[in-house]
């Protein structure tokens, strides 16, 4: 065999043990899982009639805000699943597992390809139910394409993807599975730092460079942007984080005196 189909075959018993592992303890999983859930509950009743009056500048409106929210929450679904990678790579680096693999005639790179591969799908699958919680609840997404949702799953595959190598080298480096859970918590705090509750304007003006140039907040507005929903939104009277209220205000003023000048010459 080359070393090539190898790989394939040693990563594809890496990926069938990883998923047994996930099989048998769910219960992390589930645990990551609920964070989101529970969070996008929580700002769409609890939360959701004040932000949306606050934000769309008119009377609350929930079904607008849950095509805001369901982006935001959707990449942070994914960074709540990977935290369960770093954790498990930390105990395959602790446990002494890894010097029994070594012992054998296998890649040297299928153990974390399994991890990786396996964390994908998981996320994925995460998405997938984060997701049909949202249409329970109201969201919709009526003009968008097929170009468009191709576009909206490649991106959170990818992004899944660039996560769990991001998780898998926090595991790598851990000492114990306790600080690999600890060190990959920024996964989970900056979306929090995002657009994805409301928009970047609304926070205080020191703060905007932050939550604008952190990693999350572009993904989850290319996200919005294939999300024919949100862009409904957008233009009912959401701004994007990039558009300032005294920008808008004064357009339409200009719009507004040269209207009546048009109408009222001297």
């Amino acid at each position: 065999m080359s070393t090539l189909s190898l790989a394939v075959r040693d990563s594809s018993t890496m990926l069938r043990r990883n998923l047994l592992h996930a099989r048998r303890y769910p219960s992390l999983t589930l645990n990551l899982l609920l964070t989101p859930i529970m969070l996008l509950l929580l700002f769409v009743y609890i939360f959701g009639g004040t932000l949306s009056a606050g934000i769309g500048g008119g009377g609350p409106d929930r079904a607008r805000y849950i095509a805001y929210l369901v982006p935001g929450l959707l990449l942070m679904t994914i960074g709540s699943t990977v935290i369960g990678t770093a954790v498990s790579v930390s105990n395959d680096m602790t446990e002494g597992i890894i010097a029994r693999f070594r012992t054998m005639a296998i890649h040297r790179g299928s153990v974390l390809v399994g991890h990786v591969i396996g964390s994908v799908l998981q996320s994925v699958l995460s998405v997938v139910l984060v997701g049909a919680v949202a249409v329970a609840i109201g969201f919709r997404s009526t003009d968008a394409t097929a170009l468009d949702w191709l576009a909206a799953f490649g991106l959170l595959v990818l992004f899944a993807l660039a996560l769990t190598w991001i998780a898998v080298g926090m595991g790598l480096i851990s000492p114990n599975a306790e600080a690999a859970g600890n060190n990959a918590m920024p996964l989970i705090l900056l979306p929090l730092f995002s657009s994805a509750f409301v928009p970047i304007h609304s926070m205080p003006g020191w703060f905007q460079p932050i939550a604008k140039y952190q990693p999350f907040t572009p993904a989850i507005e290319t996200l919005r942007g294939c999300c024919s929903a949100a862009r409904s939104a957008t233009t009912a009277g959401w701004r994007s984080p990039g558009v300032w209220p005294s920008r808008c205000s004064a357009t339409s003023g200009r719009r507004r005196s040269s209207t009546a000048t048009r109408s009222n010459p001297k």
